[in-house]
């Protein structure tokens, strides 16, 4: 059967509807349903997405039968408009507009006026007695053929009309006379000449075939591929092109043409919304090369017309059931409608206009939360920039923590947090950040980095402080010692204003002024509906009180992951831990030297044993004195971390808390700048090169790879046993207080079921032992991180000692493709232009590779336990897609950073809905 390439619309019937979208595109769908509809729409026909991909597919020539069907198709319209295209007696004029399945609005390309050439320019002059009009309608022509189909640029034509209207002494494109414009015309054929080697084009099917492959080629320029990047659209076959019969909306004042909304799009309210212009068309209102009226104000203009769009617009939203932007022409008092699509809005739009629709009773609550884009809602939680604003963007790199910030350029943490402390907005900037950086991100108003990725450290810290960050920024050169970055030929030195747009990733010279978000009632009723339907609790990544109330407040169900290594950088316990590390290094060592001297002792003859026992008892000496100051620092800690522990139980009263004993390597806690050591040494009581060289000692090339997570709690015991402790006192004086408590106590990076078992019978132990002190009873759970690949394949083996598992996909997906997540903004964006990764992995989770070792462990734990509680605690807790995964795959719960917890409720009731239908 031969393929149609082309369906016809117009005189209240068309051969599509607003169902065939990915065939007829966006806007030729909808042409067909507002014609079906019996809604007064020029006629024309819509060449399918079909036809552009074969174009494309067979090196940009139109497949076969396409021309003919053009041909076919112009002739039906000729015949419907008793008209015909170039005839210099009653000639044709037509649009050609692109339109893909989703809008791309501005991305792609459109010519107006097409059919004109100095015959048919007299016939119009001749058949509507009005010169100025066909000439006006002619410069325009020439101008957008000559930038669309033959990529000259606007102001090859701005120029000549600026020199004209100076000329003439006139301010306004409109006070132009026709004289003025042939004038005009002229000069526009010259230059087009000049620039594209050639005549402009005078046969109308020409023209029309340049134009229909321009609109073709257009599905892949810049703009286009950029934005469909940039909002994830993939999957389509290209643009469809609509060919249309011209209305004119600058035949004179009683024409107009006009964009219009059946909501407000900025804030949701329930009110006719939009602008016109008299004697104008279409682009004149899109480009602002006029200031337009407030739609209001066409009833007084053109009352019966306004009355009918009003009507007509009206009927489209019932129709369509959502927000419509309209686009419509009056020629000479009669109104045509050129678009309608569902209307691009702002979220608190969104929000608001799905609530209104729900009690209007147009949509039910789940259509409500289908409606609603979660990533999106990062725009009610977090800052942005006045969108008036001017932006002189020097640098961009990954939005790795949403919000917009302005401050002074500062390069380190502790003269963040001196300035911070004078009341001084500030951004720090830094190669990239570490945990002892905290301080300074806590009151840095956002934070850039030259490296790392979007779970690096400074990613994963500022999105859990609602602080604003670009991350990964490779065009900036960090000069510490300078005090300054260099972009290009540009210096910023430390004092100087930039701002940060954590959502797009953009570094902006100077100071950019922010709004401050707003939680109307209607997003606490929205999220009241999310809970209704979904299946998969929320829970929260949480270190501090603050965190866990903010998540609280968003609707968080517990905390899904507490990371103590962050409650270890306060000034008031990092001295303890720094001694802690210091020391235990110490008493490792000097065990073994005792035991190395004890054996010497056994060998040595007579005469050498008195030197010899001196010298062991001068070791064990030694090793009671750093014993000493290594039960001291942690003796000091256990109460700080009590402390901590009971704070966050209070807020998440009633709910789960999951709590990851030390994981980091333990040289993150230690300086590495020689100035830090020797002041550290002086605290200590050390010689500055013993602490040099225990820095040195427990450097590690890949720290992944080396001593941490559960590894550190097998080779220095007591300090897990400390951590124990506090969470067990912690809980038992909390449930003394009347609040529930439900601590569970997390093991990472797991990689053998026997780790998990020592590991589990030590905690036991301790928390047993606590529990008949206190003479308590706390319902207290066992568990572990499944971060490496290892523990997902053997996960029926470790569920025999986990009473959870949470997966940590962060750390899972570093060890499975092999990259270093701190190092992926060098390359990776790279990847995914080019295609050879779908998405950056780190940031919604790779279902194909990484996801099947989350499905394996799934699987193969609850075939050892059936009710094993399984939930996911890296960033793609809060990822929609990832959400979506976690959800089919059956875990529990999701956790993800306070500001994404009403993103992951939202998407959390999105799957189940989908799942369900």
């Amino acid at each position: 059967m031969k393929k149609k390439y082309i369906y016809f619309f117009g005189n209240n019937k068309a051969d599509g509807n607003a169902r065939m979208k990915d065939l007829l595109g966006g806007k030729g769908a909808n042409l067909a349903e507002m014609a079906n509809l019996g809604f007064p729409v020029p006629p024309g026909f819509t060449i399918t997405t079909e036809a552009c991909d074969e174009y494309n597919r067979q090196n940009k020539k139109f497949p076969t039968g396409l021309q003919s069907e053009i041909d076919k198709n112009l002739t039906r319209l000729e015949r419907e408009m008793g008209a015909k295209l170039g005839d210099p007696n009653n000639p044709l004029l037509v649009s050609v507009r692109s339109g893909a399945a989703a809008s791309m609005p501005g991305m792609m390309d459109t010519v107006l006026n097409l059919g004109l050439n100095p015959d048919s320019i007299q016939g119009l002059i001749n058949k509507t007695n009005n010169e100025r009009f066909p000439r006006d309608a002619y410069r325009r022509f020439i101008n957008m053929f000559g930038n669309v189909v033959m990529g000259m640029k606007h102001h090859d034509f701005e120029e000549i009309i600026a020199r004209h209207k100076k000329k003439a002494k006139v301010e306004n494109d409109t006070d132009l006379n026709a004289e003025q414009l042939k004038n005009i015309c002229k000069d526009f054929i010259a230059i087009y000449k000049k620039r594209t080697g050639s005549d402009f084009p005078l046969d109308p099917k020409e023209q029309l075939r340049k134009a229909i492959i321009a609109v073709f080629d257009s599905w892949n320029n810049p703009r286009a591929v950029k934005y469909r990047k940039i909002y994830d659209i993939s999957g389509l076959l290209g643009t469809a092109v609509n060919i249309q019969a011209m209305v004119f909306g600058n035949t004179g004042n009683n024409s107009a043409t006009g964009v219009c909304f059946t909501r407000n799009p900025s804030n949701g309210e329930n009110k006719f919304y939009g602008e016109f212009l008299l004697n104008a068309q279409g682009e004149d209102v899109v480009a602002g090369i006029r200031t337009p009226e407030p739609i209001s104000d066409l009833a007084k203009e053109l009352p019966i017309a306004y009355k009918k769009l009003v009507n007509i617009k009206n009927k489209l939203e019932k129709h369509y059931k959502d927000l419509q932007d309209i686009e419509f022409t009056i020629q000479e008092g009669k109104l045509f409608m050129l678009q309608t699509r569902n209307g691009k809005r702002t979220t608190q739009a969104a929000v608001k206009i799905a609530v209104d629709m729900v009690k209007e009773k147009l949509i039910d609550k789940k259509t409500a939360i289908n409606r609603i884009e979660p990533n999106q809602l990062d725009q009610l939680l977090h800052p942005t920039f006045n969108p008036k604003a001017k932006r002189n963007v020097i640098a961009s790199g990954l939005p790795a923590s949403p919000g917009a910030a302005s401050g002074k350029v500062t390069f380190h943490a502790d003269e963040a947090e001196k300035l911070a402390a004078k009341n001084e907005k500030i951004i720090l900037v830094r190669i990239e950040t570490s945990p002892e950086d905290i301080g300074g991100m806590h009151v840095a108003q956002g934070i850039l980095t030259t490296k790392g990725g979007m779970t690096s450290h400074a990613a994963v810290v500022a999105r859990g402080m609602g602080t604003c960050c670009v991350a990964g920024c490779g065009g900036i050169q960090v000069d510490y010692e300078k005090e300054e970055f260099t972009v290009g030929e540009k210096t910023i030195k430390k004092g100087d204003y930039i701002s940060l747009d954590g959502t797009r990733g953009e570094v902006i010279l100077g100071q950019v002024p922010t709004v401050e978000p707003t939680l109307c009632g209607d997003f606490g009723k929205l999220m009241k509906w999310t809970d209704e339907f979904r299946r998969l609790k929320v829970r929260t990544n949480a270190d501090t009180p603050e965190d866990a109330q903010r998540a609280r407040d968003f609707g968080a169900e517990g905390i899904g992951l507490c990371r103590t290594e962050h409650m270890f950088f306060g000034e008031d316990r990092i001295d303890y831990v720094r001694q802690m590390i210091l020391t235990a290094g110490n008493v490792t060592k000097l065990k073994i030297s005792v035991n190395e001297a004890k054996a010497e002792l056994n060998k040595a003859p007579k005469k050498k044993l008195s030197s010899l026992n001196n010298k062991k008892n001068n070791i064990q000496s030694k090793l009671k004195e750093s014993q000493r100051l290594y039960k001291g620092a942690l003796n000091k800690l256990l109460p700080m971390q009590r402390s901590d522990f009971t704070k966050i139980f209070k807020v998440m009263n009633g709910f789960p808390v999951t709590i990851r004993l030390l994981d980091p390597p333990l040289h993150e806690f230690l300086p590495n700048e020689k100035h830090l050591q020797i002041e550290l040494a002086k605290k200590m009581g050390m010689n500055p090169k013993e602490v040099k060289d225990r820095v040195d000692s427990l450097h590690e090339t890949n720290p992944m790879l080396g001593l941490r997570g559960c590894r550190l709690g097998i080779t220095y015991p007591d300090i897990y046993e400390m951590q124990v402790k506090a969470i067990i006192q912690a809980a038992c004086a909390v449930k003394k207080q009347n609040i529930k408590v439900f601590p569970e106590i997390m093991v990472p990076l797991v990689g053998t079921d026997e780790e998990m078992k020592v590991l589990k019978n030590d905690i036991k132990i301790i928390a047993e032992k606590v529990l008949t002190e206190k003479g308590a009873k706390i319902n207290y759970k066992i568990g572990t991180m499944i971060e490496i690949p290892r523990a997902a394949l053997t996960a029926d083996r470790i569920a025999k000692y986990a009473e959870f598992f949470s997966f940590g996909t962060n750390d899972l997906t570093q060890m499975t493709f092999g990259y270093s997540r701190d190092d992926v903004g060098s390359f990776v964006p790279q990847y995914t232009e080019r295609g050879l990764l779908e998405k950056d992995p780190f940031q919604v989770l790779d279902q194909d590779g990484v996801g099947q070792l989350v499905t394996t462990g799934i699987k193969k734990g609850r075939q050892t336990k059936p009710d094993l509680k399984i939930g996911i605690c890296g960033e793609h807790g809060g990822e929609p897609s990832s959400i979506q995964f976690c959800n089919r795959n059956g875990m529990d719960y999701v956790s993800c950073s306070p500001f994404r917890v009403p993103i992951a409720r939202l998407s959390s009731a999105q799957s189940a809905i989908k799942e369900k239908q």
